[in-house]
Order: structure tokens, then C-alpha cells, then sequence
């Protein structure tokens, strides 16, 4: 989740302009793969944070283990300011003990100015040696509040409707390390990750995995602490704090019995209830179209949250205001999005698309946009038949503005536009009529969550795999909706029953098969290429099959 159709305006370039557009010093540090990031790899964050209401402050620590692929002698870790880092310790690992446990003794202690060097939002600290290490980062501050979440995110310090404290945090794009130090790039997730929130006692803290533990501290605080046994994006792993309660139930799904979690204000309870008996039917037709929910271990929750909702791993945020539709439109236009609840349906379709399979870059961030928005089709398709999933995916194309491509410049931190939602849903969708086969298609998206599971991934790898599964070289498709501006137009003419069509506005080498209506009404394929082709028809107008999202020009 991070573009809103229909409250906000959306700031976008012209498509001739983004390859020229400025990135600077710091945009490259935040989103490309560099030096001193690439020689290590995060293996688990354990992040220990005090939220302090009275001042809107946070401080704490994060102890990340890493695991070193080759040695170097500076670690970036990132940190945005106004948050400071105060100082850094490594730790050295020592013989397992005898019941099989890594213990670690304290190295070497690093400070600003002192084998930190710092540069914007990036951290360069000396490393002692070559070997895997942890380090535990201490920081503190007011971080950067959220202004519009989960679009223009941060930390949101809000209250509930009886005044109560409310906080949390929205922070796709923007990044985690807005509110804590990581490695703050989406090619490297932690293959685990634990996190301990201090806040006010009278109020709950809820996380991602599953809760370990609650410590009530003498100070009138207490520390919850829950833990994820899988990978998960940095921006994923969030802290919510409020009035909650909480209820749940088992979801006997194709790994087993799967805990379903809710929790949301206390106030909210009777509404949440009605409204979350869709999470079943959710769970249901996802594990049909995409396989077995990808974090078994740590269980699935929806959280009530400040704002409208977000992906966050096995702890998904939920503010749709427990009615259908986007609060209470229909994206498409149609009706048929107010059968169903939007934040439910979409934000769950990303524990698929965006956290089990994760882009690398958010250049391609398609991955997750385009197959989320299209689990609404599949969703819809699975309860209310094809035809009314057609029909809303074919009513998303109204949000389309092909302004700029799909994929952005890589490295730079740079997401792609609007468009990575419906445009990137509507190719998915004229994929599979290409290949016309729905079991081949289901078993594509079965195999895609299968071969990627917990993996961070290219647009390529995705692209060559459902070519490869499909046997159709899909490579000339997805350039032309993800690289490009243009929409493919079927330019013909009509000349006593004769049809003459050609592709036009394509890449080159672009021949995709494409349905039309034929004289008896019916549908069957046509192949059309760069060059003239000709066929006897008998029909007095072109119809195509509007499942395709292609163009027609008619020509005398």
C-alpha cells in the first residue's frame, strides 16, 4: 500500500523527463546496493525501543547480527535525521556452549568522530575485524512525524476516539531507518527479527510474529516483546501502541491451523468483530490462487491502526473504518469493489506479493503492486464469478495515467508510479488470456511463491519465470507495459469482409496474440506483427476482447 486515488493529489514526472531527472549523493547511498553495504548480510535484528509520550521521543538499541561475504573495512547503517546515533559496540561470538547456544563478548565501542563517520542519513562505522559479528547500535531522538500516513509517512502520535493515546508508524518508501538504525535497503532482510516496545503500561503494544513476552517495569512502562521466526522488510517490522484488545480464532488452511489475530481499540470491538469475518474468506481464496499462507510460524493479524492500512508482516495495519470499498468507494467504479473490504482483501494479497516475494529494488515494485491489485480480481473472481472480476478489473484502468514507466532508475530509491498498481494488474491480466489456460495460470502464481518463497527478487527473474512456465516468450510484454509509456494498438482496416491488422506503439519484436470477436460472435485469435497481415472475416466492425488492455485504430 502506498498511493491513495481518490483523497490526495499525486505528484508525478512526465515519462521523457525521469531519466533525466537529478538524484543525488544521498539517494544513491539510501537505494543502491554500495560497497559498504554489499560485503554484509543481515541475519537478525533484535531492536529494543522506548516510545516516551510525554516528549514524543524514542531511544534504544538494535543488536543485528551479520554474516560477512567479503571483507571490508566500513559497515553503512542508516539512521534519518533528526534521529541521532550515539554510539556502536561489537560484539565477537565465542564457542557454543553446551547446550548449543552462540555466546558473544563485547569487542570493540565506537562513537561519532571516533570510527563513526557520518554522511547525511548513512552511518559509516569502522569494523574491527573480518570475522561475523554483531553490532548493537545506540540511538535516540523525536523522529520525523508522519504528515499524511501511510503516504507521507513517520511516526504518527495520534489518539484514539476516547482521547487515548494512539501510535504508530508508516514508513514504505521513506524507509525504516526513519525510526530505527538497519541496513535500509530491500535487498537484505533479516531471516529474523524480535522487537522489544517500552510504552505506558495502561496501553498494549503490538508487533509482527508472536508475543514472547510482557515485563512491567518499575517506572509505570512495560516492554512487550514479540518475535518473526521468517525474513522481513525493514519496513515491515512496526510498533502499535494503544487501547487494544483482542480477539482470534483457527483458520484450518492447506499447512495446518493457522492463528488468525485481531486487535483493535477497545471501542472498535463490536464493529471489528462484523467486519473481520472476511479474513477467512480472504485467507480461502488466496491460498486457492497463490498456495499456503507464507508465515505459518508467525501467525496472521490485523491491526487497528492510525491511518489507512498497511502490508506490515503478519501484523497487517487496518483503518478502512470497518465498512467495504476504499472507505466506502469502489476504485473501480463499478460497484462491485463494495462487495468486499479493500484493506482486508489488498493490504493480506502483499504477505504473497511484497513480503514473501520481495523486490530488491523498488524500481520494481510492480512485483508487489501489480499482483496485490490484481488479487482484488482474483478475489472477486473466486466469490462472485469471472464476470464481475472482469468487470472491476477492467474499471481500474480509469486510474491508469501512463505518464511515466512501470520501472524507474535502479539504485537511487526511486518507486515507480501509479501506474505499477492498475497498469502492471491489467498486463497480469492480458498475460493470462495470452496464455489461456487457468490452470497453467494458477499454478504459475502457485510456483512463483513457491520457487521465491521468503527471496528477494528482480523484475527479470519474475518475467523469465512465468515465461519459462507458460512456454510464451513474454519478454517483448512486459517491456512494452513496464519500460514503456505506449499501450499497444491494434491498427486495421475493413474492406469488404477483409480484416488487414498490424501492431503499432509497440517495442519492436513485439507479437502478442490478441482476441477478437469474429462474425458468429465468437472469440478466437488473431496474431498480429509489426507488418500487415490480412484474413478473411465477414465482419463489418472490429470487436476485441476487452480482457486484452490494448488499443484500436481503425484506418480507411
Amino acid at each position: 500500500m502506498k498511493k491513495k486515488v481518490l483523497l490526495i493529489s499525486l505528484v508525478v514526472f512526465l515519462g521523457s523527463a525521469v531519466m533525466a531527472q537529478p538524484f543525488t549523493h544521498a539517494d544513491t547511498l539510501r537505494g543502491s546496493n554500495g560497497p559498504y553495504r554489499a560485503w554484509w548480510d543481515a541475519t537478525h535484528y533484535d531492536l529494543h525501543v522506548h516510545f516516551n509520550l510525554q516528549d514524543s521521543s524514542i531511544s534504544g538499541f538494535n543488536a543485528i547480527n551479520f554474516k560477512v561475504l567479503h571483507p571490508d573495512s566500513l559497515m553503512q547503517i542508516d539512521l534519518q535525521s533528526p534521529l541521532s546515533m550515539d554510539s556502536a559496540v561489537f560484539y565477537k561470538p565465542i564457542k557454543l556452549d553446551r547446550h548449543g547456544i552462540k555466546k558473544w563478548v563485547r569487542d570493540v565501542q565506537t562513537t561519532l568522530g571516533n570510527g563513526i563517520t557520518e554522511d547525511g542519513n548513512a552511518y559509516f562505522i569502522r569494523v574491527p575485524d573480518k570475522s561475523d559479528r554483531k553490532i548493537v547500535v545506540y540511538y535516540h531522538g523525536r523522529p520525523r512525524i508522519a504528515k499524511n500516513p501511510p503516504w507521507d509517512g513517520g511516526i504518527v502520535w495520534a489518539r484514539d476516539h476516547q482521547g487515548n493515546p494512539w501510535v504508530s508508524i508508516a514508513c514504505q518508501g521513506l524507509g525504516a531507518s526513519v525510526w530505527y538504525p538497519c541496513k535500509d535497503y530491500q535487498g537484505d532482510e533479516p531471516d529474523s527479527a524480535s522487537i522489544h516496545i517500552t510504552a505506558p503500561s495502561s496501553l498494549i503494544s503490538v508487533s509482527n510474529g508472536r508475543l514472547r513476552n510482557v515485563t512491567r517495569n518499575p517506572d509505570g512502562t512495560s516492554t512487550y516483546t514479540w518475535a518473526v521466526v521468517n525474513p522481513i522488510n525493514n519496513y515491515d517490522l512496526i510498533p502499535y501502541i494503544g487501547k487494544y484488545v483482542h480477539f482470534s480464532q483457527i483458520y484450518k488452511g492447506l499447512k495446518g491451523n493457522l492463528t488468525l489475530d485481531y486487535w483493535v481499540l477497545d471501542s472498535d470491538l463490536t464493529k471489528a468483530k462484523r467486519q473481520f469475518t472476511q479474513v477467512p474468506k480472504m485467507m480461502k481464496a488466496f491460498e486457492y490462487w497463490f498456495g499456503p499462507y507464507p508465515f505459518y510460524e508467525d501467525g496472521y493479524k490485523l491491526v487497528e491502526a492510525p491511518y489507512l492500512g498497511m502490508e506490515h508482516q503478519s501484523a497487517v495495519a487496518y483503518g478502512n473504518h470497518f465498512e467495504n470499498g476504499y472507505l466506502g468507494h469502489d476504485l473501480s467504479g463499478t460497484g462491485v469493489g463494495l462487495k468486499w473490504d479493500f484493506i482486508i482483501v489488498h493490504e493480506s494479497g502483499h504477505e504473497w506479493f511484497g513480503n514473501n516475494i520481495t523486490s530488491k529494488d523498488i524500481a520494481d515494485m510492480w512485483i508487489h503492486e501489480g499482483f496485490t491489485n490484481y488479487s482484488e480480481t482474483l478475489f472477486t473472481e473466486y466469490y462472485y464469478g469471472k464476470k464481475a472480476a472482469d468487470t472491476y478489473l477492467i474499471g481500474l484502468r480509469k486510474n491508469i495515467e501512463n505518464k511515466e514507466p512501470i520501472i524507474t532508475p535502479y539504485g537511487v530509491n526511486k518507486e515507480g508510479p501509479i501506474d505499477m498498481y492498475y497498469k502492471a494488474s491489467n498486463m497480469i491480466h492480458t498475460i493470462r488470456q495470452v496464455i489461456d489456460n487457468d490452470s497453467l495460470f494458477r499454478s504459475i502464481l502457485w510456483g512463483l511463491n513457491r520457487t521465491f518463497y521468503h527471496q528477494t527478487v528482480t523484475s527479470r527473474q519474475i518475467e523469465n519465470y512465468i515465461s519459462k512456465r507458460a512456454h510464451i516468450d513474454f519478454s517483448k510484454v512486459f517491456d512494452q507495459y513496464l519500460r514503456t509509456t505506449m499501450i499497444p494498438t491494434l491498427t486495421y482496416s475493413l474492406h469488404e469482409g477483409v480484416l488487414t491488422y498490424k501492431w503499432t506503439h509497440t517495442v519492436k519484436g513485439f507479437h502478442m496474440p490478441v482476441r477478437i470477436y469474429n462474425a458468429k460472435g465468437q472469440l478466437q485469435f488473431i496474431y498480429p506483427t509489426e507488418q500487415d497481415r490480412q484474413m478473411k472475416t465477414g465482419l463489418k466492425a472490429l470487436k476485441v476482447d476487452p480482457n486484452f488492455y490494448v488499443y484500436t485504430n481503425q484506418i480507411n
